[in-house]
């Protein structure tokens, strides 16, 4: 069993469950305490029986074996009776606690201190903050009259003062100078000789924007050195006045340092500032998700990790509005119409809609407005695979437009962007919105470069280049394309890359080569790994080379393909044209009975041109009227475009040759 032992106050044990371990009388602690001190070092049982008493009793020697005994009992209840101890040991003339180097509070407490060396300052300040919570009290406060433990006493009540210190020193380093004057006050009321404590709170007084404050520490200093130490100030306080008085440069920090100094200042002052108030933390914590969502890989999963958890905090404290708000602030733009995470969108979803409902009816604002644009966003992928079908879909697009009003409503350009890009999540439900599409896109760009919402003008961009694609004007695509990579560049959101990436190839396949354009998509799936968008990696690579070898004609190839390929969320509609390319017309009829259509959204038309293709090779009527019927409203696009990373050419060529295979008998 572990012990963990505590001498920064009272000296006491617990064991590994945290419970309190009985030490028997003050004098078997005296013992324990004593064992401490020599930090597992054999102590003499002579040495002891000299430190424990000024007049040893007459049987010294078999009282402190008595005491060990019991002490052995309480650390080590398990050990089988004659067995040899191995905590507290014996060892030649005496004993020694062999506890390990962080079984002692003192001991990490040195450890942690004499290990900051080099640490960031924000790094140095949590450190120190937390060795420095561990102390319950004086060291050894149990036995302060005694003669064996002073040196012990001073050395870490020494090293417990530099450390508040340099703590200090950290903070004012990081820009949150105010946060260290309490401390810093504190300190030089307790310890007025340590001149080194004056400056720091002079600086920090300084720092703080409170020169006068500074000034008069600084004579403070001067008059309690004088009066109680018969000494005047040393230089680096006299200078420190002489500087303050002058408004000295150095002793501000500037506007300058890296980055990384500028966030942990920030971070440091927050922390200070913000330490209990839940609710602030909650909102911030959606915010900063908000930003690291956009920077792609592990920040995006994580963003939408913590997101989850800060909805579910917030729900926890029974506070609609702040729910709302914390719901609301991560409007993070959406350009792919499949989620990433659809349990835990379905989860958002619900979360959004409790809300809503728990809010007060005169409540229609902003807030309103971003959980609506939420359901809308969220709901992406959800809308019914069969036209007259109704439930979550229609209830996303009317999300999505009641957010739209409220935004206009209110002219404000933030939520009206949220809300755009729910209504464009929900233009899916029949095929041949590209032109509808690209209006929401434009005015998402429009919108965004007059307001300076960067990451919504790119999305706008994308938007648009998806549908330039679908309507076969390659020309805007590149200039959306360039545009996107520009605003990308300038504002560090690496995820735009991944889209852009991957129109370059969709290009390459329409002027190149069957195998250049593999080659170019091969290197477009690299993106993919570790962006954080399973929702949009699984399957599409498979689905890009499909694409590429049934405009070119190449059964063969398709043929080959099935093996142990990962087709991701599109298997069920790429399974029939697999089948007939490799001869299993009977295996694809059955197959084609009765499948669902696929899902609407950027991949509908070229997922119905191949089961459309499938149909037409086995004479499957009914599927191909189905094909026709659901890819007529697109016959001026390019199937697949839409997406603006692969196509399977023209859709009238495809519609075209529906008609055909119908007309025969």
């Amino acid at each position: 069993m572990r012990m963990d032992f505590g001498v920064l106050g009272p000296v006491l044990a617990w064991d590994e469950t945290g419970e309190a371990v009985s030490l028997k009388g003050p004098m078997h602690r005296a013992v324990l305490a004593r064992l401490i001190v020599a930090r597992r070092h054999v102590v003499p049982v002579s040495r002891l029986v000299e430190d424990l008493w000024e007049e040893p009793p007459a049987d010294a020697v078999g009282t402190i074996r008595t005491f060990v005994a019991g002490l052995r009992r309480s650390l080590e209840p398990d050990r089988p009776p004659r067995a040899p101890a191995r905590l507290l040991v014996t060892e030649g003339p005496g004993y020694a606690l062999r506890a390990a180097h962080d079984d002692v509070d003192a001991w990490r407490f040195e450890k942690a201190v004499g290990s900051g060396a080099g640490l960031r300052p924000a790094d140095l300040v949590s450190r120190l903050t937390d060795a420095l919570g561990t102390w319950r009290g004086p060291a050894y406060v149990d036995f302060a009259d005694e003669q064996w433990v002073r040196a012990e006493r001073s050395r870490l009540t020494e090293l417990r003062l530099h450390a508040v210190e340099r703590r200090a020193e950290a903070q004012i380093a990081l820009g949150a100078a105010a946060e260290a004057v309490p401390d810093l006050d504190a300190h030089v009321a307790e310890h007025p000789w340590r001149e080194d404590a004056w400056h720091l709170l002079a600086l920090a007084l300084y720092r703080s924007g409170r020169q006068a404050d500074a000034l008069s520490v600084v004579r403070r200093a001067r008059q309690m050195l004088r009066d109680h130490l018969g000494v005047d100030p040393g230089p680096r306080l006299r200078r420190l006045e002489t500087d303050v008085l002058q408004q000295a440069d150095h002793l501000d920090p500037g506007p300058g340092g890296t980055a990384d100094q500028v966030w942990a200042q920030a971070a440091a002052a927050y922390e200070s500032a913000v330490a209990s108030r839940a609710r602030t933390r909650l909102e911030s914590t959606a915010g900063l998700m908000r930003d690291l969502a956009v920077t792609g890989g592990g920040g995006l999963e994580a963003a939408r990790r913590h997101r989850v958890a800060a909805v579910a905090a917030a729900e926890q404290l029974g506070d609609p509005e702040l729910t709302a708000r914390v719901i609301g602030i991560y409007d993070v733009p959406a350009i792919w119409t499949r989620s990433d995470d659809p349990v835990q969108a379905e989860w958002l979803v619900g979360a959004a809609e409790r809300t809503l409902r728990l809010l007060p009816a005169a409540n229609h604002g902003a807030v309103y407005g971003r959980l609506l644009a939420t359901i809308a966003v969220e709901s992406r992928g959800t809308l019914p695979t069969e036209p007259a079908a109704t439930g979550a879909g229609a209830h996303a697009f009317q999300a999505a437009r009641q957010a739209e009003q409220i935004a206009r409503r209110l002219n404000n350009p933030s939520l009206l962007a949220f809300a755009l890009n729910g209504l464009f999540m929900q233009t899916f439900h029949r095929a041949g919105l590209a032109a509808r599409r690209d209006a929401i896109g434009a005015e998402v760009v429009s919108l965004s470069s007059h307001n300076n919402l960067v990451t919504y003008e790119v999305l706008g961009h994308l938007i648009r280049l998806q549908s330039r694609c679908a309507l076969a004007d390659f020309s805007g695509a590149d200039r959306h394309a360039e545009a996107a990579n520009t605003l990308s560049e300038r504002h560090e959101l690496p995820l735009v890359s991944v889209f852009t990436t991957w129109y370059r190839a969709l290009r390459a396949s329409m002027t190149q080569p069957l195998r250049a354009a593999e080659s170019a998509y091969e290197e477009a799936a690299g993106c993919l790994d570790g962006s954080g968008m399973p929702g949009l990696q699984r399957g599409l690579l498979p689905l890009a080379r499909l694409s590429l070898y049934v405009r070119h004609s190449r059964p063969a190839l398709i043929g080959r393909m099935d093996g142990q390929t990962d087709w991701g969320p599109y298997e069920p509609w790429v399974r029939p044209v697999l089948l007939v390319s490799q001869g299993h017309d009977d295996d694809a009829r059955h197959a084609l009975r009765d499948i669902a259509s696929p899902p609407r959204d950027l991949l509908f038309e070229a997922l119905w041109c191949l089961l459309a293709q499938a149909a037409i090779r086995v004479g499957d009527h009914t599927m191909m009227q189905r094909a026709y019927t659901q890819l007529q409203p697109a016959s001026s696009e390019l199937a697949g475009a839409g997406s603006g990373l692969i196509t399977l050419g023209p859709v009238s060529e495809q519609l075209d040759a529906l008609a055909s295979a119908l007309a025969r008998p």
